[in-house]
């Protein structure tokens, strides 16, 4: 499985991430987005308003390399931070029912999908530990065929 139940989780309850892509001069850019975790597929969707015009959009179109970041803070005292980093490839995909925003108003169908190649975890799994004494959950994700 690529992801635990605790990541999973994770991903359900946050309403923001940061999506690294690449831009053609070889630059980053990094952008923070909506987004929802694709149970069927085990991606990443990133959608949004006029994603299709939208500069990280247009970037993976010519590198599909990236990077994408979901994290919290749970306590400043004593200081604890939940991450999940997620490496990957992307592709420019199309959703037949586009979503809404909340005022109802359609988002662009079209989204980024993200399909994961390297996870790395910290503190989702285990809010017990003293935080320096916790260790980041890194693993690779095994690719079809």
């Amino acid at each position: 499985m690529t992801f635990t139940a605790y990541e999973i989780e994770f991903m359900k309850q946050a309403e923001l991430g940061r999506l690294a892509t690449i831009q053609p001069d070889g630059t980053p850019q990094n952008s923070p987005v909506g987004f929802t975790f694709n149970e069927t597929s085990g991606t990443i969707d990133i959608s949004g308003y006029e994603m299709s015009k939208s500069r990280k959009y247009r970037n993976i179109a010519a590198n599909p390399k990236v990077a994408f970041v979901i994290d919290d803070i749970t306590s400043r005292d004593p200081w604890r931070v939940r991450c999940l980093e997620i490496r990957g490839t992307a592709v420019q995909a199309t959703l037949e029912d586009a979503p809404r925003e909340p005022n109802g108003d359609p988002l662009d169908a079209a989204i980024i999908r993200i399909t994961p190649r390297r996870v790395i975890s910290f503190g989702i799994d285990d809010q017990q530990t003293e935080p320096h004494q916790l260790t980041a959950h890194v693993r690779n994700v095994a690719t079809a065929g």
